[in-house]
């Protein structure tokens, strides 16, 4: 009992009964309510400082860039100027950031010429046209009806390019400006190949080599007697 009464006294318990009788349940409320008072306002957060966003402007440089190409296209008189000439043209940002200026693979002289989109990250680093799984799937469907990009016989040889020669990034798919821009190269490319046949491969090269809006379930099977120069 001393013991206990030790204890109680050392918490500060130093008498038994109070003069007056104390309504815990009341002070406990009172307590409460002047600590709510105490507590500050919520302030609703600053509102972030709005940025000014620039007006989208139209890229003065675009139409100068696409002309700059038609010319130095038009001036190549064979392929090895007009591969030299796509590897030095700094017209398009892609340039920057790609390994290689993938050109063309296969024979140059072949009856059958194909065109594709763009680079992979496979056809970057190797620095030639469809060499990845794509690549590897068209090989198998040229040598299905004799055809082989490595055959020094034009009948049995393919040529192949892109309309775009450099990657873009994350194998997105080119934009119009970056088409419109280089796609004088691809049309001289065709004009100085001469092939006899051009296979368009996906919806980018037929735009872009057939001028239409139209996608390629509806180009596809049909032919087409086309003047490159």
């Amino acid at each position: 009992m001393l013991a206990a009464l030790a204890w109680q006294a050392e918490l500060g318990a130093d008498e038994a009964i109070a003069e007056t009788p104390v309504d815990r349940f009341a002070l406990e409320t009172a307590q409460q309510t002047a600590r709510a008072t105490q507590r500050p306002a919520p302030t609703r957060p600053a509102a972030p400082a709005l940025r000014a966003i620039p007006s989208a402007q139209p890229d003065a440089a675009q139409p100068d860039a696409v002309r700059a190409a038609r010319e130095i296209a038009a001036g190549c008189r064979d392929l090895a100027s007009l591969g030299a000439a796509l590897a030095a043209f700094d017209g398009c940002p892609l340039k920057q950031g790609a390994r290689n200026c993938v050109f063309a693979d296969g024979d140059p002289a072949a009856r059958v010429m194909i065109v594709g989109e763009a680079p992979g990250r496979d056809e970057d680093i190797a620095g030639k046209p469809f060499v990845g799984r794509s690549g590897q799937l068209l090989d198998r469907m040229l040598a299905a009806i004799g055809l082989d990009r490595r055959a020094t016989d034009p009948a049995r040889g393919v040529y192949i390019t892109n309309i775009l020669p450099w990657r873009p990034v994350e194998n997105r798919a080119p934009s119009a400006d970056e088409t419109a821009m280089l796609t004088p190269f691809v049309a001289r490319h065709i004009a100085l190949a001469d092939p006899e046949f051009v296979l368009v491969m996906g919806a980018t090269a037929a735009r872009a080599l057939l001028q239409t809006p139209e996608g390629i379930l509806k180009l596809r099977g049909r032919w087409r007697r086309a003047v490159a120069g």
